[in-house]
């Protein structure tokens, strides 16, 4: 495994067009979609075809940098979900959006905080991030705890897009959280 980032308990790497089932199978599970897509799962087609190729690109257009990437247990070497540190398509390199989405399996052991630290580290400290954001449903109480933990306060609220309607909570929208690198230096 050619890893981009490691911790005491999690690797980060790249990945490669031959991970489509890893998406596909994080994708599926009601639980993990529940404040996306109201639980409904990711076709497949959708994310050998348009998901995955997207990832892929992004490593090019960020020189390997910034992206997506699959998260394992350093024991064990089950793959537990991704971690994202990217900027918006066209959007400038030095902000960038923190995402997670981890299996049911990996919850409530710490993994999105520690994951999410890292990179907040390493965008701050290596790759010239100026400021991270990160965005989730207003009702989702526990990767709002995670942004928190990780450092990043409330920045203010999201409308909740057409195409997530659907989603318990929508009503209520969403929540976005910001760190800048003083913000971070001073932790």
């Amino acid at each position: 495994m050619d890893t981009y980032l490691k911790t005491e308990r999690l690797a980060l790497r790249r990945f490669t067009a031959d991970d489509a089932d890893l998406l596909i199978e994080l994708d599926s599970d009601p639980a993990v979609m529940r404040y996306l897509s109201g639980g409904a799962a990711t076709a497949p087609d959708v994310v050998r075809e348009s998901h995955l190729p997207f990832i892929l690109a992004g490593y090019e257009r960020w020189q390997g940098e910034l992206g997506l990437f699959a998260a394992y247990e350093t024991v064990g070497d089950a793959f537990i979900g991704w971690f994202c540190l990217r900027p918006e398509p066209d959007g400038p390199r030095d902000e960038a959006e923190l995402g997670y989405r981890l299996r049911q399996a990996a919850w409530g052991k710490g993994y999105a905080t520690e994951g999410s630290r890292a990179l907040l580290a390493k965008g701050f400290t290596e790759l010239g991030v100026r400021k991270v954001w990160a965005a989730t449903m207003a009702l989702n109480s526990g990767s709002r705890h995670v942004m928190e933990k990780a450092g990043m306060t409330f920045a203010h609220t999201l409308p909740t897009p057409p195409d997530m309607q659907m989603v318990e909570g929508a009503e209520l929208g969403g929540v976005q959280f910001e760190i800048t690198k003083e913000q971070w230096e001073q932790q």
